[in-house]
């Protein structure tokens, strides 16, 4: 058994998910408070604003810089695109579940599956059409409100980013990853408004609500494991799951 933690290790644990809960909250509000204004129809003009500044006044087809910044964004977004989050979730898995860490593989199915059908939810619910102000420039078909992208890949790059910051040795690599995960979380719903097929608001929806989830996602795991009810332990003995 792992020998109890010091009490400035409890205190720092304690302040940590403090934190995380204060987050979590934050995020929810966040979302809330844009729902709301985009129902009522609020954010019109910031978001044909946003939309405009990133197009050729006299071509709303030709997104603004070079030709390679369009090439790089279309690449960008795929990185939150249904089959590399796919690709990514079921890799992970895969290793999570052959390294017998089972209470993390069911993590991260959990964050990951049920992201995507809460993402959906959402897109019925609100049943926000497509910007028709510029032109799309790459195909989409759902609903606007929220942005799955942003959402799936803040929630798939969090959960993971968290993953890999906690086998890290040191506070400076545990941030990097972490920093790595949200750069690349942000990158996605930037792609997104820039190629013109969602509203700065429907991605910035996307962000808050993908951030929630993963962080309750994770905040309600690590309950289960400090309750002891999840098992927390792998093959070779040591410590599975969220650190508690």
């Amino acid at each position: 058994m792992r020998p109890p933690a010091d009490p400035a290790t409890r205190r720092r644990r304690s302040a940590g998910l403090f934190a995380a809960l204060l987050l979590c909250a934050g995020a929810l509000l966040a979302f809330a408070e844009l729902a709301g204004e985009v129902v009522a129809g609020e954010t019109h003009a910031f978001d044909e604003a946003v939309l405009l500044a990133m197009r050729n006044p006299a071509d709303l087809a030709d997104p603004i810089g070079p030709a390679w910044v369009e090439a790089a964004f279309r690449d960008i977004t795929s990185l939150g695109g249904t089959t590399v989050l796919a690709a990514v979730t079921l890799a992970t898995l895969g290793y999570l579940l052959l390294a017998g860490k089972r209470t993390t593989a069911l993590l991260v199915a959990v964050a990951v599956g049920g992201g995507t059908i809460l993402s959906s939810i959402l897109k019925s619910g609100f049943e926000r059409p497509r910007p028709d102000l510029v032109a799309h420039l790459v195909e989409v078909s759902s609903q606007s409100f929220p942005s799955g992208h942003a959402m799936l890949a803040t929630v798939t790059w969090l959960t993971l980013g968290t993953l890999l910051a906690t086998v890290q040795p040191t506070r400076r690599l545990k941030a990097y990853v972490l920093a790595v995960g949200i750069a690349l979380a942000l990158l996605v719903g930037t792609s997104r408004v820039y190629l013109g097929v969602h509203w700065p608001t429907d991605v910035l929806a996307g962000w808050c609500i993908g951030t929630a989830w993963a962080l309750a996602c994770w905040l309600v795991a690590g309950a289960l494991v400090r309750r002891g009810a999840v098992p927390r332990s792998d093959r070779d003995g040591r410590r599975d799951g969220p650190a508690s």
